[in-house]
C-alpha cells in the first residue's frame, strides 16, 4: 500500500505537467531556429536536466513528433470551431486567421521529414483535411471564394504567413495578419479576376516532405 500522501502526488503531477510545458516551449523555439539542434539544447533552454527530458521523451524524434502532433490537433480544434460559425465566408476567413495566430505551420514546414509519423497522426491528418475541405466548400457556396481555389491552396497560404519571421513575436503576429489579409484579398472573387496561373496543387503533391530525411 502506498504511503505517499495524495497532496504530494498531486504536487508531483503538477510539477511534471509544468516541466513538460516548459520542455515543449523550449523545443519549439530551439527547433524553429535549427531543426538539427541536439536535444541537449532543449534541456538547456528549458532549464531542466537532460534526465528529466528523457523521462518524458525517449529521444529527439519523439519530441519532434509530439510538437507536430500538438500543432495538428490545434489545427483540427480551430477548424471544428470555425465550422460552428453560421456565415460561410466568416467561417473560412476566421479559420485561416486562427491558424495563423496559432502559428501551426512554422513547425510543420521546419520539421517535416525529421521523424516518422504515427498511425494516429495519419488519422488526424485525414481529419484535418476533411475539415478544411468542408470550409472551402462552404466558402465556395457563399460565392465569395474564387471558383478555381482548391483546398490544397490553403496550405500554401498558411505557409506564406508562417514564413514571415522577425525577432519580436508580437510584431511577427501583426505582419502575419497583414500578409493573410493580402492573400485573402487574392482568394476573393471579383468581376475582373483573371484565372489563377498553372494547374492547382494536387492532393498529396507535398507528401514528399514527410519522407524521413537521412
Amino acid at each position: 500500500m502506498s504511503t505517499t500522501p495524495p497532496k504530494a502526488l498531486a504536487g508531483r503531477r503538477a510539477q511534471a505537467a509544468r516541466n513538460d510545458e516548459v520542455i515543449l516551449e523550449a523545443a519549439r523555439a530551439v527547433f524553429l531556429d535549427d531543426p538539427k539542434a541536439p536535444i541537449a539544447a532543449v534541456a538547456d533552454r528549458a532549464g531542466v536536466g537532460i534526465s528529466a527530458l528523457y523521462r518524458r521523451y525517449a529521444g529527439k524524434e519523439a519530441l519532434l513528433r509530439q510538437l507536430c502532433h500538438d500543432g495538428l490537433r490545434r489545427y483540427i480544434a480551430v477548424a471544428e470551431e470555425a465550422l460552428a460559425e453560421p456565415d460561410d465566408w466568416t467561417a473560412f476567413a476566421g479559420f485561416l486567421a486562427a491558424v495563423v495566430d496559432a502559428d501551426v505551420h512554422s513547425l510543420t514546414v521546419h520539421l517535416a521529414g525529421t521523424f516518422t509519423p504515427t498511425e494516429e497522426m495519419g488519422r488526424d491528418a485525414l481529419r484535418a483535411g476533411e475539415l478544411a475541405t468542408a470550409l472551402v466548400e462552404r466558402a465556395h457556396a457563399s460565392g465569395r471564394l474564387r471558383p478555381d481555389v482548391v483546398v490544397q491552396d490553403l496550405g500554401l497560404v498558411l505557409e506564406a504567413c508562417a514564413a514571415v519571421r522577425v525577432p519580436d513575436a508580437e510584431r511577427a503576429a501583426q505582419l502575419r495578419r497583414r500578409q493573410l489579409a493580402v492573400l485573402i484579398g487574392g482568394l476573393s472573387t471579383t468581376p475582373d479576376s483573371d484565372p489563377l496561373p498553372g494547374p492547382p496543387p494536387a492532393a498529396g503533391e507535398f507528401d514528399w516532405r514527410w519522407r524521413l530525411r537521412e
